[in-house]
């Protein structure tokens, strides 16, 4: 199978890489895509053992750089900013310190560049594992075997989005076995070489994945680095309040 990422792209102008979060795919930060179109080119990426892109035991932020620093390469990109959310704000960060000349600048939606030390997924994974336990035939199997898991129903519909028709039962498209054996690297982080590229982090006001105890971090790694809080939201910030993301997206590009 290619190793190269599956990838959409959208719109013209000044390009701009948006990379989905653990779980997630292409379509992930679609709200943000059909408006940044409108005056740029948008490309948008599959991340290793997630939507279209290939599987493989291997998943940490090392290779899942490498990963879209090739892919970024191979269309010839010159310059482009970065917007990564979650596990794709890691990833956007080490893309940065790999392409530090060709990155005009770098937004992180509510991830902080330290190594998260507490598991935050564990129920997300029992329910995983039950639905590919059970190979349910329907939507609405799946979808009843997580709620067994997992409360929140826009969490369950979130992943309901990765699953797909297999012929005889629906299955995941992420690769649910890897993520969890690697689930320490995604949690995990190498702090980068300090780079200069504008950075902007963008937090979920009552999220707890990026607080003031990361400062310290930040200005290590970031030398110019702002901070933007959305209040009233937590880590899924782009899907609760897409608008105020965007214009704090829009404001920092400008």
């Amino acid at each position: 199978m290619s190793q190269q990422l599956n990838y959409k792209v959208e719109g013209e102008g000044h390009t701009i890489i948006l990379i989905h979060g653990l779980f997630g795919n292409l379509d992930n930060l679609g709200l943000l895509a059909r408006d940044l179109r409108q005056d740029h080119q948008v490309i948008s990426i599959d991340l290793r053992n997630h939507g279209q892109s290939f599987q493989s035991d291997q998943h940490n932020y090392q290779l899942l750089a490498q990963d879209v620093y090739e892919l970024l390469n191979s269309l010839a990109l010159t310059s482009y900013t970065l917007i990564g959310h979650s596990m794709g704000g890691k990833v956007a960060m080490k893309v940065a310190e790999l392409a530090k000349q060709k990155v005009e600048k770098l937004i992180v939606l509510d991830m902080a560049p330290v190594a998260y030390t507490q598991s935050k997924h564990d129920n997300v994974f029992n329910g995983l594992k039950a639905v590919m336990a059970q190979k349910p035939t329907s939507r609405k199997q799946a979808l009843e075997i997580l709620a067994e898991h997992i409360e929140l129903e826009g969490v369950r519909q979130f992943l309901g989005k990765s699953l797909y028709n297999s012929g005889s039962h629906l299955e995941w498209r992420f690769n649910v076995t890897s993520l969890w054996d690697n689930y320490w690297q995604i949690l995990g982080w190498e702090p980068i070489e300090k780079i200069e590229t504008p950075t902007l982090f963008i937090k979920g006001g009552e999220s707890d994945y990026l607080t003031a105890d990361h400062q310290a971090d930040l200005q290590k790694q970031f030398a110019n680095a702002k901070a933007h809080v959305i209040a009233n939201t937590g880590h899924w910030l782009h899907a609760e309040k897409p608008a105020e993301v965007l214009r704090a997206i829009r404001k920092y590009i400008a």
